[in-house]
Order: structure tokens, then C-alpha cells, then sequence
């Protein structure tokens, strides 16, 4: 019985170019039945994703799912019943070729939802337990299981089958190669190894990259070969003797436009190396540097190709405008990154730009036919395709518009409309959000949300961790240990900071908030926030980390957040530090960590922070506490003797920075930006002064020096003393 219906699925799915998914539940052991599936429909290229090793497949660890990455086959075996994690459910579906299967193994259907597995052993973050978790995402995935086309069940322990997954579809038509372009720029073996037209059509788009201010935004969906045409379009640059710069969040996703660039390259017989960096003869090349290495264009490359551009940081992105001519291949719906919020973020930073930009979208699969169920089920299940409102839904959203809810887990489970629109603004928001964030947000006990709402449409929301209010033994082992699972700022405070304290107060972290773009610059992030504060006023402290940049530090500074910690290093795909702030006027938590860091600040800019972009440091500082220099009279005789005459501020830096330290956090001060800037590289981060100059556009190093003298008289003028002025008229 059962080695028939996968013959017949399988059959239906070649026939038609399409997959179907094969769900096999219950308590008895599977692999006899699993063996059975892969037998009887000739499944020889398949692949297990699991913890226990069965039916002697290759086998990946659910976290390593990632090695799926720009592979396809026959058959993906999903072994879900130790660990159900989203993202590794994606990324199988993605793999499985048009005529192929995804197998799941499952516990019983009925029982899923209510049974814990590793997966939910993170989601339990303390003082919660496992036994907090809630089971809404799989109780959601069962329901879809047992309602979607292409999907077959089958109960192991009674021998039956739930549903058999036929469809019964239309046979395929054949279809035709695709039609070479009559005028081209890249070599006719580019385009004959195109198996659309839209694959046609984005590689030509791509020839643009020829010329120097040109940028080229190639989207799709899954399977469609974005990623292939990239990788054409590259091996057909290096073929021109161009060098070639692709980065991607990680080198395994940048997988298949590396073969495809060593393909073309082979084709034309010009392919010299091709392992890590693709060599032609003539001296083009293609190579790989992460996001943070790539925006410094090393060895000055001719083009540079993003791969999954979603998966990156719009600020990232947008480095290379107008720098070297750019091409970015991306996913609109897909667990690598928000696309749609690519779409939208990334296109009004293009429109900005002076640069010559083409658009391509690509619709057609080349995987598996259009007609494929498989992938809307998974669309639905890990709601890759969530969307905010429409526009006119909420364009007249105002502060007073709206109304401030938040819905339960479960409400958000039963309400697919509003769970929908939730998940879409946090998509849109912030390039990372992935499969294993739905999750999370159905599941885990310590996570909340929180929306703003217009005409029953979402506008705003929030996602609210519960942190700390740990017990006396734990936060002792946390000082020791310096670790504790899901409490990132209790974590922070008690492990870096060395606060043995920290993770007793109860907090809640903000962890993203998200406003439609239509009705941003509105106050709806405020007003998001101001009834957050409300709803838990008894928290002890409010707080939020996320990648530095002066905006996000200006907007949450003026939300009374204050800064209490800046990372020392930089994250390797957004090429940003992290910044932490709190918030509580009344907690002695928040006090002693921003006064801490107040008092460290001077000393980590000189070292662990020297790279911290000049303009983060300024906004960073503007929300800390204001502190007289409080400068000795000898200190402010070199001050002064720096500013007016012969001194120079290098000999003696201690006073000069902690009058730097001043300005920059005096509420009243009005110095210019470029002067704040030059106090930042010179006098705090002591750089030397011709990368000052370099870097902050004075023609030379004596210029800067000038500079600074001017800068300091202004400084000498308003805060300086007696022994101050006296010294200044030492020199008329």
C-alpha cells in the first residue's frame, strides 16, 4: 500500500513537473516505511535533515541545514520529530527538485502540538521552563498538513492513509528553449546556457555592469534562477578580464553562482582555477569576501555581485552605490532574508542615489512547474509570503488614529489575517526575519506582541521580550559563568559588565518594532512605545540592542533610552556594532549602567571602539549624561596652550578628551558636525591625523591640525577657566 501511493506520487509529480510532500506520523518506527517511500519511487538522490541516522541516508543536523544551500534533489527526507525548526523545514523545501518529494516524519498528528522537542528547549528561556512553551506553530502546520493540495498522510501505527496527495493535474506541455537575444554584449555561450527567458532577460539586464555608475536589481521567488544568471553574468565579466567581487551573508549560499560562473568560463575554454576563486586566463577572476570586507572594496575590484541581497542590511547594501558598478540578485519570499522589505527599503534608498539602476523581476520556475503545490504550502506555513496592509488600507494612520493591542499568542494562531499582517510589518522591517522568528513569536513564553491598529489593520508592531527576574542562585552562577539562555541584557550586564545583580529586576526588552512604511516619521513608533511603557509599568527597566547606526540611536534617545554599551566588534554581515540602551527613570539598574558607561567611554573609543563610525560615537554620546570637564588649572593652561599657541594636545590627551567627552554630551552645545567629528577621530579615537584628514575630507594634515586649534578655542571660550583665559592672552 504504501510503496504504491509513493509510485503514484512520485509519477504525478514527473508527470506534471511538480513535488508533492509525503508525511509519515506516528509512534512506530518509520525507517521501514521511510525505506519503502525511497524504494518503491526510485528516490536514490535523497538527503535526511535529523538527529537519528535512518534508511543509511547522508545526513545533516537540523542547524546545519544550510548545506542545502544552492542544491537540489530528488528527495529531502525532514525527520521533524526530535526537533520541528522552521528554518530547516525551509530550506528542505527549497532543495527538492520538480518531480521529486519531501518527506516529513512526524509523532502522531493529534498529539504534535502538545509534545516538546529541542526546538523548544530554546524557545524556554529562565525562569521559564519547557513546560511554558506553547505548541501554537505546529498545532498551525498540522492544520495545514491535513488541508493543502499535494500533501500525503500517512498513519504509521494504524497502517492508513489520511490523504493520498494526488492532484490529479493537466499534463505539461513541452516548452521551447529560450530565445537568444539578437543584440548582446556578454558571449553567445552566456546566453545558451539560459533555460528561460527570464533568465534571458536577467542576464542581459546584468551586461549594464559594463559601465561604471550603473547598479542592476535582479528579484525573484525561490527556484527561479536568479542566482544562476548572476553567476552567468559574472563568468561572462571575468571572461572580459574583469574582476569580479560576490559577497553574500554567508560563502555556501554564494554556492551556485560560483558554478555557474566556472560553467560559462569552462564553456568557453577559459578557465584557468576553479575552487575557490574562479580564474580565467586572461586575468579576470571571481572571488568571495563577507558583507563587512566587501564594502571595502579590497583590491579594487571592477564589479561586485550580491548574492540573496535581502539577507543584508540596507545600509550594507547601498556601500557600494555609486562606487563600482553592482548587481544584486535576491529572494522576494524566502527564509535567506526579507524580501519584501528589500523591496521596499532598498528601493527608496535607490531613488535617492545618482545612479544609472535596472530592475528585473524573474517569475518563471525552472525547478518545477508554476503549478507546483508544494511551494504555496510552505509559503503558507512559514508565511515566507507575509505581507503589512496595502497602502490605502492605513495612509491616514495618525497617533490619535489608533488603537494600541496585545493579542495573545494563541489570538494571533486563530486570527490568520492578523497574524499575517504582524509577521509581514516585522518581515519588512528588518532583513534578517526568518522561519524560526514565526515560531517564536507563536511559541515562546517569554516573547509578546504588540500592535497599533487602523481600521482593524495593522500599522505598528512590537515584539517584547520578558528578561531577568532570576533567582538569587542563578544570577550567582550567571556572575560565574558568565552565560544565561534567551536573557540578552541581563546577559550582557552580568557576564561583560560584571554587574552580579543585573538579572534579578524583571526588564522587557524590545526586540524589533516595525511601522508601515506608508505612515512612518509619524510618531507611531513613539506612540507604539509610550503604551508598551504603560501596559508594563511595573517592569523594572525597558531596553533594546540592535546594530548601531545614528538614526536607530536618535529614535530610540528620544524615547528616553540611554546607552550603556557599545560592542567591540563588528557583526560580520551587517558590518555594524551593536549598541545596547535602557531606559527607567526610578531603576538603579539603568542609573549605574549609564553612569558606567559614561565612565568608560573615553578610555574603550582609544581602543576596543577606534573603528566605530565617527558619526555612531557623536549620537551615541548625545545620549549619555552631561559632565563638566572639571580640568585642574595646569590642564587648562595646555588646553589653551593647544588652542592659541604652540601646544599640541597629543603630549597630554587626558584633558583633551575628557573636553571632547563634555561637548559631545552637552545638551546645549552647538558645535558644527564636522568639528564633533574631528574631535571623535583625533582626540578620542586617536587616529593618526592624515587618516583624520583622509577620512574627513581636508585637503592635508595640516589642515586638520588647524582645525582642531579652532575647534578647541570654541571649546576653551565655554567651558574654560580663569587659567584658561590668562593662558590665551599669553598670546595676544
Amino acid at each position: 500500500m504504501l510503496g504504491s501511493l509513493a509510485r503514484t506520487l512520485r509519477e504525478e509529480a514527473r508527470r506534471a513537473d511538480e513535488r508533492r510532500l509525503c508525511c509519515l506520523a506516528g509512534e512506530a518506527d518509520p525507517e521501514p516505511a521511510l525505506q519503502e517511500v525511497l524504494d518503491a519511487a526510485d528516490l536514490d538522490d535523497a538527503v535526511l535533515l535529523g538527529h537519528r541516522d535512518l534508511a543509511a541516508l547522508t545526513r545533516h543536523e537540523p542547524r546545519q541545514a544550510g548545506a542545502l544551500l544552492g542544491t537540489t534533489r530528488d528527495c529531502v527526507v525532514v525527520d521533524l520529530r526530535d526537533e520541528c525548526r522552521p528554518n530547516a523545514l525551509g530550506r528542505a523545501v527549497g532543495a527538492v527538485d520538480g518531480g521529486g518529494l519531501l518527506v516529513v516524519l512526524a509523532p502522531p498528528l493529534d498529539d504534535w502540538p502538545d509534545r516538546r522537542d529541542r526546538f523548544d528547549e530554546t524557545l524556554a528561556v529562565p525562569p521559564d521552563t519547557l513546560d511554558d512553551v506553547a505548541g501554537n506553530f505546529r498545532r498551525r502546520l498540522v492544520g495545514l498538513l491535513r488541508a493543502h493540495p499535494g500533501v500525503a498522510l500517512v498513519d504509521l501505527d494504524s497502517g492508513t492513509v489520511e490523504r493520498d496527495g494526488l492532484t490529479e493535474p493537466a499534463p505539461t506541455q513541452p516548452t521551447s528553449p529560450p530565445a537568444l537575444p539578437d543584440d548582446h554584449a556578454f558571449p553567445r555561450v552566456a546566453y545558451e546556457s539560459c533555460l528561460t527567458d527570464d533568465q534571458v532577460a536577467a542576464v542581459q539586464a546584468f551586461e549594464a555592469l559594463r559601465e561604471g555608475n550603473s547598479a542592476v536589481v535582479c528579484t525573484a521567488d525561490r527556484g527561479r534562477g536568479k542566482s544562476s544568471a548572476a553567476g552567468i553574468a559574472a563568468g561572462a565579466l571575468a571572461a572580459a578580464g574583469r574582476d569580479v567581487l560576490v559577497t553574500a551573508s554567508d560563502r555556501r549560499g554564494a554556492g551556485e553562482l560560483f558554478a555557474r560562473a566556472r560553467a560559462v568560463l569552462d564553456a568557453m575554454g577559459l578557465l584557468a582555477h576553479g575552487e575557490e576563486t574562479v580564474q580565467a586566463t586572461d586575468g579576470g577572476r571571481v572571488r568571495f569576501a563577507s558583507p563587512a570586507e566587501a564594502t571595502d572594496l579590497p583590491d579594487d575590484p571592477d564589479v561586485v555581485f550580491v548574492d540573496e541581497a535581502a539577507g543584508l542590511p540596507v545600509d550594507l547594501l547601498a556601500a557600494f552605490l555609486g562606487r563600482v558598478p553592482v548587481g544584486y540578485a535576491t529572494t522576494v519570499h524566502g527564509y535567506e532574508g526579507a524580501g519584501r522589505g528589500f523591496a521596499v527599503r532598498f528601493s527608496e534608498r535607490l531613488a535617492r542615489n545618482d545612479v544609472d539602476v535596472r530592475e528585473v523581476t524573474m517569475a518563471d520556475p525552472i525547478r518545477y512547474a508554476g503549478t507546483d503545490p508544494v511551494e504555496p504550502w510552505a509559503f503558507r506555513a512559514l508565511l515566507l509570503d507575509a505581507s503589512p496592509p496595502v497602502e490605502p488600507l492605513v495612509a491616514d494612520a495618525t497617533p490619535e488614529s489608533v488603537e494600541y493591542v496585545s493579542p495573545s499568542s494563541a489570538d494571533l494562531r486563530e486570527d490568520e489575517h492578523l497574524l499575517r499582517e504582524a509577521f509581514g510589518l516585522l518581515v519588512l522591517a528588518h532583513y534578517r526575519t526568518e522561519p524560526d522568528d514565526l515560531a517564536r513569536l507563536l511559541d515562546a513564553p517569554n516573547l509578546t506582541t504588540h500592535l497599533l491598529t487602523h481600521d482593524g489593520h495593522s500599522v505598528a508592531v512590537a515584539l517584547v521580550a520578558r528578561e531577568g527576574g532570576l533567582d538569587p542562585e542563578t544570577c550567582a552562577e550567571v556572575y560565574r559563568e558568565g552565560r544565561v539562555q534567551g536573557n540578552m541584557l541581563p546577559d550582557l550586564m552580568t557576564g561583560q559588565l560584571r554587574d552580579p545583580d543585573a538579572a534579578g529586576p524583571v526588564g522587557r526588552r524590545v526586540v524589533r518594532i516595525a511601522v508601515h512604511p506608508q505612515v512612518q516619521s509619524q510618531g507611531l513608533g513613539s506612540r507604539l512605545l509610550d503604551d508598551l511603557h504603560g501596559e508594563f509599568d511595573d517592569a523594572d527597566w525597558f531596553g533594546t540592542s540592535f546594530g548601531a547606526t545614528p538614526r536607530l540611536l536618535a529614535f530610540w534617545q528620544d524615547n528616553g533610552y540611554r546607552p550603556v554599551h557599545l560592542s567591540a566588534t563588528r557583526n560580520a554581515t551587517s558590518g555594524e556594532h551593536s549598541a545596547a540602551l535602557l531606559r527607567g527613570d526610578d531603576s538603579p539598574l539603568v542609573a549605574r549602567h549609564a553612569r558606567w558607561f559614561r565612565e568608560r567611554v573615553g578610555d574603550v573609543l582609544a581602543d576596543t571602539l577606534r573603528e566605530v563610525d565617527a558619526d555612531v560615537v557623536r549620537r551615541t554620546l548625545a545620549g549619555t549624561t552631561f559632565e563638566e570637564p572639571n580640568l585642574t588649572d595646569r590642564e587648562w593652561r595646555l588646553v589653551a596652550a593647544a588652542a592659541y599657541g604652540p601646544g599640541q594636545f597629543d603630549m597630554h590627551p587626558g584633558p583633551f578628551r575628557r573636553l571632547a567627552l563634555a561637548v559631545l554630551t552637552d545638551p546645549e552645545s552647538d558645535l558644527s558636525a564636522d568639528r564633533e567629528r574631528l574631535l571623535v577621530r583625533r582626540v578620542l579615537q586617536f587616529h593618526d591625523w592624515e587618516v583624520t584628514a583622509e577620512e574627513l575630507d581636508y585637503f592635508t594634515a595640516s589642515g586638520a591640525r588647524r582645525e582642531l586649534g579652532r575647534t578647541l578655542q570654541v571649546l576653551v571660550e565655554r567651558y574654560g577657566l580663569k587659567a584658561a583665559r590668562d593662558e590665551r592672552d599669553r598670546y595676544g
